[in-house]
């Protein structure tokens, strides 16, 4: 299937110069949707995780559909304040600044092997920071999954080094 096809750009956004990938294409796209979780989690099978991570907020999308796929636990990490109990945190860098994202401190057992997933990765600061949190919470990553990779913006340098799951390269 050509997924690419199914991604709009969207030209200055969100500023001048900036052309966004825009995923909404494809979600509402019945037959890319289900090829992107299929090949997703075939692609992620040989990976043996325990667990699979969403990253706020589109990481939700393509990570809970995966890990019901692949019948493995979904945990979900937040932009800081949002989870009820007990967190871990990791801070990040942003364009102007710094944030955080969080994780419950029981959301998994120590020493599980842990999928990262979100939907794009740039410069890969948020998912460094989620991995991050897997440390904290004493558990192994197995690798990432995005479904784009802005290849110019080297994200991957910025992330340990494990099998890291693409669909679409820019």
């Amino acid at each position: 299937m050509d997924l690419k096809s199914l991604i709009r750009d969207v030209p200055d956004f969100p500023k001048p110069g900036i052309v966004f990938k825009d995923i909404t294409t494809l979600l509402n796209h019945p037959e890319g949707l289900r090829y992107t979780i299929d090949a997703l989690a075939e692609k992620c099978a040989p990976l043996a995780i325990d667990y699979i991570i969403g990253i706020e907020s589109r990481g939700f999308i393509f990570g809970m559909p995966l890990a019901y796929k692949m019948n493995r636990g979904f945990v979900p990490v937040r932009k800081r304040g949002k989870l009820p109990a007990a967190v871990y945190s990791a801070e990040y860098a942003l364009e102007y600044g710094t944030d955080q994202i969080e994780m419950h401190q029981d959301a998994m057992r120590s020493g599980s092997r842990v999928l990262i997933v979100d939907d794009l990765i740039a410069t890969g600061g948020t998912a460094a920071a989620a991995a991050k949190l897997v440390g904290q919470a004493d558990c192994e990553i197995a690798g990432f999954a995005f479904i784009i990779e802005l290849l110019f913006l080297e994200g991957r340098k910025n992330l340990p080094d494990v099998p890291i799951i693409t669909m679409l390269d820019y």
